[in-house]
């Protein structure tokens, strides 16, 4: 499994971050190709640092699955919302594989 891991900044509008993320960006990546799982975490308690304000998990099969879901129409449909999502460019993402300890 490799995971797409998402973390938001605090957004300057926070009700407008969250209705455009539940209304359009969260049914956008909800269709990327093979896409397993999707979480979302809030109210993130920083133990160092501060928190982010939202915390997204996405999971493919593998580096393939995940390259060929953002290659797609619907990735790069969802690629082009996080500019409007996120104007001021407060996101950080990351990917990895998963593995057991």
């Amino acid at each position: 499994m490799v995971r797409f891991l998402v973390v938001y900044e605090t957004p300057t509008d926070p009700a407008a971050f969250d209705e455009h993320y539940r209304q359009v960006h969260i049914p956008l990546a909800k269709k990327l190709p093979g896409l397993r799982r999707y979480t979302v975490s809030r109210d993130v308690a920083a133990l160092r640092g501060e928190p982010f304000y939202l915390v997204a998990e996405l999971d493919w099969d593998d580096m393939d699955a995940l390259r060929a879901a953002f290659a797609s129409p619907e990735g790069q449909a969802t690629a082009r919302d996080i500019a409007e999502l996120v104007p001021d460019g407060g996101i950080r993402s990351m990917i990895f594989e998963l593995n057991d300890a």
